[in-house]
């Protein structure tokens, strides 16, 4: 996927704030090295750094612009190009920290199970995951993907979006590789000035790789849909702004 670092920090306050809240349900540690997986422009990186700053942070991503801007935003901390997918420690995992970045992988099931292993004994991994494949705001996106003339094309993408399991499933997947689990979800309630406001943000995440399939031309018209679909289930509330319902999957596995 093209990732956009201006996209996506548009609204930075509000992706931020979940791994904030990931972060304060990391039990007691003291970590030499961190990774920061999928770190994007940085936001989650300097984060971990302010709130471990003896320890050595690492920062993946695979985009050359993300990892630019992150590098600018935290200087202290380290960068490496790299597909998460496949990615291993180059030294002693202590904490890994995988903000909205493991549900975009084809089996993020198996590589959560990998990465518990590959922590240090008493190291802990820490997750979110969007769990909105069933929101509304994707669903449309699915729908507009089949019924169009990019159909050929999107469809096959619709289709191959992970799905976020259940908490029982991820229990049963990581207890026994684990000392401590915690698996919880929250839904977020945004307000935002519009459902323009929507259609941004889903530009900076979900809505990647329909566009990134489409030509520039094709790209205008698909978003034009969209926006027209979510003037109808959006409704304005008092004040003129609209509430985009957001839930979010976390796990905090301690090996």
């Amino acid at each position: 996927m093209i990732w956009n670092s201006k996209l996506y920090l548009q609204f930075e306050r509000e992706r931020t704030r979940a791994a904030r809240d990931l972060l304060a349900h990391i039990p007691n540690l003291n970590p030499r090295y961190i990774f920061d997986l999928g770190c994007g422009p940085g936001n989650s990186t300097e984060l971990l750094v302010e709130t471990f700053p003896k320890a050595t942070t690492i920062g993946v991503d695979v985009s050359d612009e993300m990892l630019q801007v992150a590098q600018a935003r935290v200087p202290s901390a380290q960068f490496i190009k790299d597909d998460i997918d496949s990615w291993r420690p180059s030294g002693p995992a202590d904490l890994i920290f995988a903000n909205a970045a493991l549900h975009f992988l084809s089996d993020h099931h198996s590589r959560l199970r990998e990465l518990v292993v590959s922590l240090e004994v008493g190291g802990v991994l820490a997750v979110q995951m969007p769990n909105n494949i069933h929101e509304v705001s994707h669903a449309l996106m699915r729908m507009i993907a089949a019924d169009g003339p990019w159909s050929s094309r999107l469809v096959p993408i619709a289709k191959s979006q992970a799905l976020v399991g259940s908490a029982d499933e991820y229990y049963e997947l990581l207890a026994k590789n684990c000392e401590e689990l915690d698996i919880w979800q929250t839904t977020y309630f945004h307000p935002l000035a519009n459902v323009d406001d929507i259609v941004k943000w889903f530009e900076g995440s979900g809505l990647r790789p329909f566009l990134d399939a489409l030509s520039p031309e094709e790209q205008l018209g698909f978003l034009a849909r969209y926006r027209a679909e979510l003037t109808k289930v959006y409704p304005l509330q008092s004040d003129g702004k609209v509430l985009l319902r957001y839930p979010r999957l976390f796990i905090v596995a301690r090996r």
